[in-house]
């Protein structure tokens, strides 16, 4: 059983950058792939990034590649999504998600968190 705890949303002006954490807790972190999700009310949830066990693998939406860095810290059981140059269209609630395989769909995620708002300006 793992427990995910999403931190670092808020608000963010265009262009600007913000730092988001998902701090795990239980045994065997390290056995999981841990993703990036996103939401906008009203919409379908939709994959923004994910990373291996290990962090060596990692993929990212299209939307979001260039942008975005995932990556991670087992020893801390903590996964980051830096987001740089942001636009008002990644105005979301982000989810990270845990579960064993990297993938970008969203059944492959067993453990997910409650959410952090990202609100961006223009």
């Amino acid at each position: 059983q793992v427990q995910l705890v999403e931190s670092g949303g808020g608000l963010a002006q265009a262009g600007g950058s913000l730092r988001l954490a998902c701090a795990a807790s239980g045994r065997f972190f390290t056995s999981y792939a841990v993703a990036w999700f996103r939401q906008v009310l009203g919409k379908e949830r939709e994959f923004v990034a994910t990373i291996s066990r290990g962090g060596g693998n990692s993929q990212y939406s299209d939307s979001v590649k260039g942008r975005f860095t995932i990556s991670r810290d087992n020893a801390k059981n903590t996964v980051y999504l830096q987001m740089d140059a942001l636009k008002p269209e990644d105005t979301a609630v982000y989810y990270c998600a845990a579960g064993g395989a990297v993938s970008s769909r969203q059944r492959h995620y067993s453990y997910w968190g409650p959410g952090t708002q990202v609100t961006v300006s223009s």
